[in-house]
């Protein structure tokens, strides 16, 4: 039987190289395992390490799903109220996973604390393979309910406010940052950064997304994975697992393919390759890993199946002609539903619902995928292989990569994070001054009518969604309209919660994108009564033509606190962004226009690109 290797810092059997490598001398057999020693390359470690594994542990290293931090950081199964996710500590022992993702967690010391006593427990198991955190996007403001909050990380501009920046500089400095705010906690691999194309308007998830033009994308999707990666993958990395190939933001009226009511992704501009360039970057920056999307490309391959599931999109496209090798993760939950007592979330097993559960992990893996996102059903590979359905060469390979990212990451020989880097990153005020100042600087001048902005006085002001605490810092509050110099006014970009039974398909921005009926008409008397600031939040593009027309200052704000806006509308800090992308005239435009190509609204109210400055 093989020996449980224990990790590096239980200092047993240690020597002290000359270059300083501090490493495990001599196992219990007295053999030194290739995969133990730090000086012998990554693919000899891995290959000793593949063949002491068993086929359950093969299976095992190929799962990913969400893991519960507890409050007291303890590994113990206790369901907290509203959580989602499963204990890490039982899928480690029931399906000897050793990959988890985290949504929202208590606050960074308490992750910190479990992430280690995680890893300990891991070195327990038959082989010590450590554990790989990964985590969404949380270091942004929102204040949308379903995006995970930054809790006490930093807090940025949305990547669409990066965007409207244009600033290579600006966006390395954020992964930067972010990077050792992660590894302060033991987050190891960003399932980030989002460079689909927001060439749908409609698409519930464009906040995340760097507009809709490609090489704008390009060139800070390169800067973005080299702020996470670094130069080259090691123990100061965070790998970046970038998303959603091909593309997906062609989705048919904008429904987002998380759900069923789904229409697949189509291209009637015949734009397919545009939504590559970004991926092209990504892949010379050499992100460490790839997620394609739940989405159908319609009639692009040989079968209208999603992207995981199509052999022509991974293997053929990203495996030969893009030349991709690292690992492919697959987007969450494709293979089985997620059933509660309140509502049953089906499978993204689009156009495959009629295989079964095995079927489904095998055209997966034989497609070219390695991992699969938010699933914890390792035996399913087992019984795809016992059947026949897929071959071990094609699971060895899968898992090789696998645990190359863990020896590049330097997870064997450390995989523990450090008390001191949580005191140093977690609430340093640099780092939180810099998420604040790209707040401000992504804020985008639309109309500045007798150049009303910034206000310089102390004027009174009527507010409507805004925090009096903070206007109040700078400005009277008055409670009437009438009462006021100029009214200002916060709104969101108008959406409409999605007919579903899933809870989080009804917190997705669907619909429409201009205001309607009563509540467009409150706004517009509002504005009348005196000059008036409008300051929307432009998660999507919305189509303001009224609200523009009577306002008197228009900016668009792509993740920004109060206190950010209120800087930005007194001077103390200007507004840098350009629109990154266009803001349409009517909702017919919207229509009419084609979901695969960008700049294509007829006469848009604001051009893509579109941005004033002070003075």
């Amino acid at each position: 039987m093989p020996h449980n290797p224990h990790l590096l810092h239980q200092f047993s059997n240690l020597v002290r190289t000359d270059n300083g490598v501090t490493y495990r001398d001599l196992n219990k057999n007295g053999i030194l395992d290739a995969y133990e020693d730090p000086r012998q390359p990554i693919d000899a470690r891995v290959e000793d390490l593949l063949r002491q594994m068993t086929l359950a542990e093969k299976a095992g290293a190929l799962f990913i799903n969400g893991a519960v931090v507890n409050e007291d950081a303890s590994l113990d199964e206790r369901p907290l109220p509203g959580s989602f996710g499963l204990s890490a500590k039982i899928q480690m022992q029931d399906q000897l996973m050793n990959h988890f993702n985290l949504w929202d967690v208590p606050d960074a010391a308490i992750v910190a604390r479990w992430h280690n006593r995680l890893q300990q427990f891991a070195e327990e198991t038959r082989l010590g393979i450590p554990v790989t955190i990964a985590s969404d996007p949380r270091s942004h403001f929102s204040r949308s309910i379903y995006e995970m909050q930054a809790r006490d990380f930093s807090q940025w501009c949305q990547p669409l406010g990066m965007a409207a920046v244009g600033d290579e500089a600006l966006v390395w400095q954020f992964a930067n940052y972010v990077r050792q705010e992660y590894l302060a906690v033991g987050m190891r691999v960003a399932l980030h950064p989002q460079i689909d194309l927001a060439t749908e308007p409609r698409w519930p998830r464009i906040n995340g997304t760097f507009g809709e033009d490609a090489e704008l994308s390009a060139r800070l999707a390169a800067a973005y994975i080299a702020g996470f990666q670094g130069e080259a993958l090691g123990p100061e990395s965070v790998a970046c697992m970038t998303k959603h190939f091909p593309g997906g933001g062609p989705q048919k009226d904008g429904l987002d393919p998380h759900f069923p009511f789904h229409q697949g992704q189509v291209y009637p501009g015949d734009n397919f390759d545009y939504h590559l360039i970004p991926f092209k970057a990504a892949i010379a920056a050499k992100t460490a890993a790839i997620m394609p999307y739940y989405g159908v490309p319609m009639d692009q391959t040989d079968e209208n199946v999603g992207m995981a599931y199509n052999h022509a999109i991974i293997k053929g496209l990203l495996r030969q002609d893009l030349g991709y090798d690292g690992l492919v993760c697959s987007d969450w939950g494709l293979v089985t539903d997620l059933v509660t007592p309140e509502f049953t979330w089906p499978a993204r097993a689009w156009g495959v619902e009629h295989l079964s559960e095995v079927e489904r992990v095998a055209k997966i893996l034989n497609a070219g995928v390695d991992m699969f996102g938010g699933e914890s059903c390792p035996a399913y590979v087992i019984e795809a292989l016992e059947a026949g359905l897929v071959s071990l060469e094609q699971v060895d390979q899968s898992v090789r990569r696998v645990l190359h990212l863990k020896f590049a990451l330097g997870l064997f020989d450390n995989p523990f994070c450090d008390p001191a880097d949580l005191n140093q990153v977690i609430g340093n005020p640099d780092i939180l001054a810099a998420g604040l100042a790209s707040q401000t600087r992504a804020m985008t001048l639309l109309k500045n009518d007798h150049k009303t902005l910034p206000l310089r006085r102390s004027p009174r002001l009527y507010i409507e969604n805004m925090a009096e605490e903070v206007v109040r810092r700078y400005a009277d509050v008055v409670s009437s309209p009438e009462d006021a110099d100029f009214i200002l006014m916060r709104l969101s970009t108008p959406w409409t919660p999605a007919e579903t039974e899933v809870p989080f398909g009804r917190n997705f921005h669907h619909g429409d994108l201009d205001f309607k009926g009563e509540e467009k008409d409150a706004i517009l008397r509002l504005l009348a009564i005196k000059p008036a600031i409008v300051v929307i939040e432009l998660d999507r593009p919305a189509v303001i033509p009224e609200i523009s027309a009577r306002a008197t200052a228009l900016l668009g704000d792509f993740g920004a606190s109060d206190e950010a806006v209120m800087k930005v509308v007194f001077g103390e800090a200007a507004p840098e962004g350009k629109l990154p992308f266009e803001l349409p005239s009517s909702m017919d435009a919207v229509r009419a226009q084609r979901t695969d190509v960008p700049f294509d609204s007829e006469d848009p109210l604001y051009p893509f690109g579109y941005g004033l400055r002070y003075g």
